[in-house]
């Protein structure tokens, strides 16, 4: 079973939602293969189709004067921030080839990072009953939401990386209202910098192998998803 795998690098989130539209109705026609994305996005606040008003904490008009987008879209969830320093992955995965269950497909998504964050930095992570995403103690490292059309995924996972956390000020981020929860970083949990280049590299054989490919294809070259 092959995965293609594509590099986007550094990409504004409306340019990347238009490659996944756009790869998810090849997905869907069967005229590719299994495809992961793996990039990077300009500041940006996503609100998913739990979100509400109230999840911004900022006004939507003083946060884009900021340079900061938003944008409502149909993954699940509710509001996230996406920006510089988190590795975003987006698989168009056609779940027929993964006992075609959205949560064992979700489950799977999480476990990739909880192996990654365990064995690349030795870092013990887990999932929690009440909310999505993966975590350290009580800090989140990793959101999840994933939306299914004709049987293909789109969106996926963020995790950060190197991320400028105060950027989650500005929103109530997945819906945690506690004061006892908080959101983290590799580099925060670390004490060090990781750069976000490295964390892809070390996810892709994990993700496969969980997924159960035995062949990839990669490249960087964003001519490949149109």
């Amino acid at each position: 079973m092959q995965l293609d795998i594509i590099d986007l690098g550094r990409i504004a989130y409306r340019d990347a939602l238009k490659i996944q539209n756009t790869l998810l109705g090849k997905r869907q026609r069967e005229e590719i293969q299994d495809t992961l994305l793996l990039l990077e996005h300009e500041p940006v606040i996503t609100l998913g189709k739990r979100a509400e008003n109230k999840d911004l904490l900022t006004p939507q008009d003083i946060l884009e004067s900021r340079g900061i987008d938003v944008v409502w879209i149909d993954r699940g969830g509710q509001a996230t921030f996406h920006g510089p320093g988190q590795l975003v992955g987006y698989p168009i995965i056609h779940l027929r080839n993964h006992e075609r269950k959205l949560k064992r497909f979700v489950h799977n998504l999480e476990e990739v990072i909880i192996r990654l964050l365990d064995e690349k930095y030795g870092l013990e992570a887990h999932t929690e009953k009440d909310y999505v995403g993966v975590w350290i103690e009580n800090r989140k490292a990793a959101a999840i939401g994933i939306s299914v059309h004709q049987k293909v995924t789109m969106h996926g996972f963020a995790l950060n990386v190197n991320t400028d956390l105060d950027f989650f000020s500005h929103i109530v981020p997945c819906g945690i209202r506690s004061d006892q929860r908080g959101i983290t970083s590799i580099s925060r949990e670390l004490g060090r910098v990781v750069e976000v280049n490295e964390v892809m590299h070390a996810i892709i054989p994990l993700f496969t192998s969980i997924y159960g490919y035995d062949e990839i294809c990669f490249t960087r070259s964003r001519e490949e998803t149109v």
